[in-house]
């Protein structure tokens, strides 16, 4: 089975908006695979840090979208950059958590062996990305939104276009540039 036409998805968010659970239980299991594909690739980059596995990112993901459905849907597209932006905080916010305990946060005191085996690495590495992210959004809000839709969202190059009215060509510029400046915050130069 592949993804459900654009059309349906968007008429179930739509439906939704307007306050119609019955599209909501609809909309679950035709976006289902589109939101596993977005989490493993949010995750793909962290496969040696189990903060989240891809079921426990999606679910928490459907919580934030069913407590704050604020949202007035524009279409599938529209849809899947905000799931991928929900799914950038709740990854932050657990890697966030994961520092926090690693500096102390109420755990009990272990010997420095046992602390070599558990490195907050990759957790430090996506918070540092997150921060150079926001600062990149300071600078320039559409290359951030790009990093985003790309990086975490996995949307091409036409579907990140589409999501912030832009041209492909300069979703292409600024993905060149945006990945120039991050890596440049990121090495600290």
């Amino acid at each position: 089975m592949g993804p459900a036409p654009a059309h349906d998805i968007t008429a179930l968010l739509r439906a939704w908006s307007q306050g119609d659970q019955a599209a909501l239980e609809n909309l679950v299991p035709v976006v289902d695979r589109e939101l596993h594909a977005i989490a493993r690739r949010c995750l793909e980059a962290r496969r040696h840090d189990p903060i989240l596995e891809t079921t426990s990112l999606i679910h928490e993901a459907y919580v934030r979208l069913i407590v704050g459905n604020q949202a007035s849907w524009q279409d599938r597209v529209h849809f899947f950059a905000v799931c991928a932006k929900i799914m950038r905080r709740i990854l932050v916010d657990h890697a966030r958590a994961r520092l926090s305990a690693k500096r102390g946060g109420g755990s009990p005191a272990i010997s420095l062996n046992e602390a070599l085996v558990v490195s907050a690495e990759p957790a430090s590495h996506l918070v540092a990305i997150d921060l150079a992210l926001e600062a990149l959004a300071k600078v320039d809000r559409r290359k951030a939104s790009v990093v985003e839709l790309r990086f975490f969202g996995g949307l091409k190059i036409e579907e990140t276009a589409e999501v912030l009215k832009v041209s492909p060509d300069t979703v292409r510029r600024d993905w060149r540039l945006a990945k120039a400046w991050l890596m440049r915050e990121l090495s600290g130069a």
